[in-house]
């Protein structure tokens, strides 16, 4: 089954490179039902149609093409299921995402553990979370992160990429509001032209931080990578192990962002995970969007990973008003860890579900 529910933000919108902004997030959240009465839930939100190839109808409407051709199949076989969503479906890695982490979720329960205890263990007692900063006057940014900072983070992903005189004015600005510790992120989501990027990052050069996402093409994003002393994030081209070997090679980056549904689900996005460990990268592990289900299934990949490799990760629900499962986790002090239930931990809480727009039996 496929529900739908809307997300709105607490701030009312999230704006980011190019004008592109969302109010309210299309979610996705996939039951997925064994024939002993288990039922495993994973859930899809794509940040808008304009952000990476994947939007909200676009899931269910993948689902509806898909599932019937994963009626019958072994839930906790998942290494064999996605073999099976590959064949029968071309890409479209969103749309396996959810069904997936449902079958993750049945896997926990089935077993009694929690899914991160299956994907390697707990490192720690909790792991470190970032804030998105959306993008607004340089001045308002900086104040945003000084809030921010007074509710616990310490990691700050500010939103640049757009007109290079002002980025540089909200990454100065913010970087004044840090404290020892913090780490501050500008994360140009693509929006800067090469000449652009390379404005910036000379007129900080003197700021320490983090430069994400420069430019659209991996190539132009390397460019602007031998440019720069800062250190430096690929997120948005990051689809694959083969980029990962790629970029290790080339020494692209320091730190890639694994988006779970841009892999496809936890287990591609666990082998990502696993190959950044042994090839010496840093991670900050998330997705596009979502609300208590993807912020779980995060919270398990995150968990799981060595405390060294973790750059950081994201709690979505933190940012949306509307709550959709029981016993998700929360953030504390900038911080969160795993459930320690069987599965996701979370029970979703069905009159905010409302009745499925999709059964497939």
């Amino acid at each position: 089954m496929a529900y739908q529910v809307d997300l709105p933000l607490h701030e009312g919108s999230y704006k980011w490179s190019g004008g592109k902004s969302v109010d309210v997030f299309d979610s996705t959240i996939v039951a997925v039902e064994t024939d002993d009465g288990h039922i495993g839930y994973g859930e899809c939100c794509p940040l808008g149609p304009f952000y990476l190839p994947s939007y909200g109808a676009g899931v269910r409407a993948g689902i509806k093409e898909l599932g019937p051709h994963l009626i019958g199949q072994n839930p906790l076989e998942t290494g064999k299921l996605n073999q099976l969503m590959d064949q029968c479906m071309k890409g479209h890695p969103y749309v396996k995402s959810p069904i997936d982490i449902a079958c993750w979720d049945i896997k926990g329960q089935v077993t009694g553990m929690p899914i991160c205890e299956m994907l390697g263990g707990r490192y720690g007692d909790d792991f470190i979370l970032y804030r998105a900063i959306s993008q607004i006057e340089p001045e308002a940014m900086a104040t945003n992160v000084k809030k921010y900072r007074d509710e616990g983070y310490r990691r700050f992903q500010l939103k640049v990429g757009g007109n290079p005189d002002e980025d540089i004015e909200r990454i100065k600005l913010a970087a004044a509001e840090l404290n020892p510790g913090d780490k501050l992120i500008a994360d140009a989501n693509t929006g800067w032209l090469m000449h652009e990027a390379a404005r910036v990052v000379r007129a900080v050069d003197d700021i320490d931080v983090y430069i994400e996402q420069p430019c659209e093409t991996y190539e132009e994003c390397l460019s602007i990578r031998e440019r720069t002393s800062h250190p430096f994030i690929l997120d948005e081209v990051i689809n694959g192990i083969d980029i990962l070997v790629r970029g290790h090679a080339d020494r692209a980056m320091d730190v890639v962002n694994i988006k779970i549904s841009k892999f496809g689900g936890i287990t591609k996005a666990a082998l990502a995970r696993d190959l950044c460990v042994k090839l010496g990268i840093a991670m900050t592990l998330e997705d596009s969007w979502g609300g208590d289900v993807t912020t779980a299934a995060i919270s398990h990949l995150a968990h799981s990973t060595p405390t060294d490799y973790l750059f950081t990760a994201t709690d979505f629900n933190s940012y949306v008003t509307v709550s959709t499962a029981d016993g998700a986790p929360q953030r504390n002090n900038g911080r969160m860890s795993a459930s320690n239930d069987p599965g996701l931990g979370i029970k979703p809480i069905m009159n905010i579900l409302g009745n499925p727009l999709l059964e497939i039996s």
